[in-house]
């Protein structure tokens, strides 16, 4: 079964009758990387922003809309808070970032709370204070 991003790709180019080069040329992206995200049905990381953005380009389709499927093709959910207006608030543009956050919430309670305790004592705080 093909993951989000995976599906994506497919579906423009069986109805645009677009090839990976095509793709490629139009966002400015090399064509193996093209095929790469095409073909990898468990992409370890999230893509690089610029190949996101060159990704988004040649598919003719919104930058959030690839970010999306990118992610779910990684195994993470993009934060988005409850408040944001739909489509989500825009990710962070650094994938390190949007990594972290998305992670975090499939972390237990307890977990979370060391996560927490970690980033306050490399920000220079004690823990639990403002």
């Amino acid at each position: 079964m093909a993951n989000a991003l995976q599906q994506i790709i497919r579906d423009r180019l069986d109805s645009e009758h677009w090839s990976y080069g095509d793709v490629a040329r139009r966002g400015g992206i090399p064509r193996s990387t093209v095929h790469h995200l095409a073909t990898t049905d468990h992409m370890a990381r999230m893509p690089q922003p610029a190949t996101l953005e060159g990704l988004s380009q040649g598919l003719g389709l919104p930058l959030s809309t690839i970010r999306q499927a990118a992610a779910e093709a990684c195994g993470i959910h993009l934060y988005a808070p409850a408040d944001a207006p739909a489509p989500a608030a825009a990710p962070s543009g650094d994938p390190e970032v949007d990594v972290l956050i998305a992670s975090v919430q499939r972390l237990s309670a307890d977990d979370r709370r060391h996560v927490a305790a970690l980033v306050e004592s490399l920000l220079g705080r004690a823990p639990g204070t403002s």
